[in-house]
């Protein structure tokens, strides 16, 4: 498929302070002369500051790592998970439409969003808080249909639950990811058959879940504040070298 550049672009591009420490320190993974392989995550950075990757996001990753600014496009222009429009402020939703999920309603939660943001994919919604597409399969056929949105998996769901997701966002909550019809994880839906216990203590979600939970807005985009700053592999290059020295 052939992916261009939103015909309307932004004037320019910077990365928050936050951000731009967080590049700075992803490109001192790769020894001297190699930055461009950091071109990935740093592209996933600046959309997930922005929401979308702009031509000048796009130079500006390519002018700190080095590169040919089309280098970067044909990146930023072949791998999918790229936004090359923008996208609604408040949610993205990524409806999965491969073989188990069409097969369990996929279609349903198109038509919802192609009520509830907008006729076609990659279209704003009229307020402009949101968007959405059918991708590729996701990896959660035990828990079609579901969707993608922000950071997480919404599973087992209906078109009526989809609709009352959207409702949440819009109002400024965002509903618990996972799986949306009781169901922990993807054990059968007349639960579990087989490892029924969960190490003699009872936890109201899955993991993935109670990370989302206790992380709060899942949909908030990366600004630089969530997490603190670690490089572990500066630490263990210097131990290295430390070592190196005094065997002499």
């Amino acid at each position: 498929m052939l992916r261009r550049l939103h015909p309307d672009q932004p004037d320019s591009f910077a990365f928050t302070p936050a951000n731009r420490a967080w590049a700075e320190a992803q490109m001192t993974k790769y020894p001297p002369g190699r930055q461009a392989s950091a071109i990935i995550p740093l592209l996933w950075r600046a959309q997930e500051q922005e929401g979308w990757l702009s031509r000048p996001a796009i130079e500006h990753v390519a002018d700190m790592l080095g590169m040919a600014h089309i280098r970067a496009l044909e990146v930023a222009t072949f791998y999918f998970m790229f936004q090359l429009a923008p996208v609604g402020s408040v949610a993205h939703v990524q409806i999965c439409g491969t073989t188990s999920c069409l097969i369990c309603g996929a279609e349903d939660l198109i038509g919802v969003c192609k009520d509830r943001i907008a006729a076609a994919p990659f279209t704003l919604s009229t307020d402009g808080r949101f968007s959405w597409e059918e991708v590729e399969c996701l990896g959660a056929c035990s828990n079609a249909p579901m969707a993608q949105i922000g950071k997480d998996y919404y599973e087992d769901l209906t078109a009526d639950r989809l609709a009352w997701i959207l409702d949440e966002l819009a109002a400024g909550r965002v509903p618990a990811p996972g799986p949306q019809n009781g169901r922990f994880a993807s054990e059968p839906k007349g639960g579990p058959t087989s490892l029924t216990g969960q190490g003699g203590r009872k936890m109201a979600h899955n993991a993935s879940v109670a990370l989302a939970t206790t992380i709060g807005d899942t949909v908030k985009r990366i600004d630089g504040t969530e997490v603190p700053l670690l490089t572990p592999w500066r630490r263990a290059g210097a131990a290295a070298e430390e070592v190196k020295t005094e065997g002499g």
